[in-house]
């Protein structure tokens, strides 16, 4: 039996893809009528982008560069289709990033991680998302007001006051931070308060070891899940459980599509392999085409089909940030040049640059998988070992590996300094 909040998510995964693809084009169109879009897909015919290798060929738009793109184009880097008087809201993230909300209902799609999180109609849920310039509480609102749920907007701080709200009022539900609501179980305990209406829980924002995960549940709170989103993208993928067991990994939003690219590139890395998160967004106000986000993370593989009747793909959640820029002997040096080395040598499978040594006497070493290591002869070396020069203005060793030898944790830059 499936508990899911529509059937869209209980689809056959390759009618989810024919859905998706034959969404694509027509998002792209729109997107094309923005400023900032139509310069950045200027080339691009919309009714040719249908599949996932035709989206691949499309330039990647990363986090990092939203505060020049609204440097240049305020307040949303041209990629807003609606235009700003015509929204809901707009949120300040530091940076400053300034983040749109148009006025569709659940515009941040939080209805789907809340309800598989246990929140129902006629429930009451503590909202201890900050209400300050940032959007993540009026993303909770939007999910709450589609679910048809009360809520008590706590925002964040004031313990004494959260603890006092949840004893007088009773919400079966805490959203927000797990380290707040660790703050707020140890006050009440301190108070001497009973809170235990609280017995279920969605959490985002900061990680959540297993370790404060069975604190939870030592404490009262058993059901605690994490949530994957991002001011810009609101909810991203988000994790379930079935008969109180929680499922493995966490299922995508339906209204996206993800990438999992070679972090400093746009090219999609195997199923498995770790990479940075690409998302394109079906939102009509504020459309987002291969969006990188700057997080690691990676397809959970060969996984059953979960209890809880979700079909979609399931990631790994988030395994840490794929910037890996690193100031080598007064150089900036970034993964995209790690990229753009080894895609200057087609015989390099797949190339982590190491960095070793103490400041100012490091060593720079390129690993680079091949698919026979021992054959690799001298002149390779010295013509990688010369593009390393050229790309990163360094001097760097070159090293052959087997395919496969490298570690699958989506670093292109392993900083191993001794910093002593």
């Amino acid at each position: 039996m499936t508990d899911t909040l529509d059937s869209l998510e209980a689809r056959p995964p390759e009618q989810r893809e024919r859905d998706l693809m034959a969404r694509l084009p027509q998002l792209v169109a729109r997107a094309k009528a923005a400023a900032g879009w139509s310069r950045i897909l200027q080339n691009v015919n919309a009714v040719d982008i249908n599949s996932r290798a035709a989206l691949a060929t499309l330039p990647v738009t990363r986090k990092s560069e939203l505060h020049e793109l609204q440097t240049q184009h305020a307040p949303f880097g041209g990629l807003n289709t609606t235009p700003v008087g015509q929204l809901a809201r707009v949120y300040i993230s530091p940076g400053p990033i300034f983040d749109p909300e148009g006025r569709g209902q659940d515009w941040w799609r939080f209805a789907r991680p809340m309800y598989a999180a246990g929140v129902r109609a006629g429930g009451l849920l503590q909202n201890c998302f900050a209400y300050h310039f940032t959007p993540a509480a009026f993303m909770v609102e939007g999910g709450a007001a589609r679910l048809g749920c009360a809520v008590i907007p706590a925002g964040s701080g004031q313990t004494e006051m959260q603890v006092q709200a949840i004893h007088a009022l009773r919400p079966d539900t805490y959203v927000g931070t797990p380290s707040f609501l660790k703050i707020i179980i140890e006050k009440a305990h301190e108070m001497g308060v009973d809170i235990s209406s609280i017995r279920q829980a969605l959490v985002s924002a900061e990680a959540l070891p297993e370790s404060l995960r069975t604190w939870f549940g030592e404490h009262g709170v058993p059901g605690v899940l994490q949530l994957y989103a991002s001011a810009d993208i609101g909810s991203i993928a988000y994790e379930t459980c079935s008969g109180g067991i929680r499922d493995p990994g966490m299922v995508l939003d339906e209204d996206l599509i993800l990438e999992i690219v070679r972090p400093g590139s746009g090219d999609p890395v195997p199923a498995g392999e770790v990479g940075e998160v690409v998302v394109t967004v079906f939102n009509p106000d504020y459309p987002l085409i291969r969006f990188a986000t700057g997080d690691l993370s990676a397809i959970l593989t060969n996984a059953p089909p979960s209890p809880c009747g979700r079909t979609n793909t399931r990631i790994k959640g988030w395994l840490g940030r794929a910037d890996q820029t690193t100031k080598i002997r007064g150089m900036f040096v970034h993964p995209s040049q790690v990229h753009d080395i080894a895609r200057h040598h087609p015989e390099i499978v797949k190339a982590r640059l190491v960095v070793s040594g103490h400041i100012a006497q490091e060593a720079m070493t390129l690993h680079c998988e091949v698919a026979d290591p021992a054959s690799a002869n001298s002149t390779t070396c010295a013509a990688i070992i010369e593009s390393i020069r050229k790309l990163t203005k360094l001097r760097g060793e070159v090293r052959f590996v087997a395919i496969g030898s490298l570690p699958n944790d989506g670093k292109v830059i392993a900083d191993v300094r001794d910093y002593q």
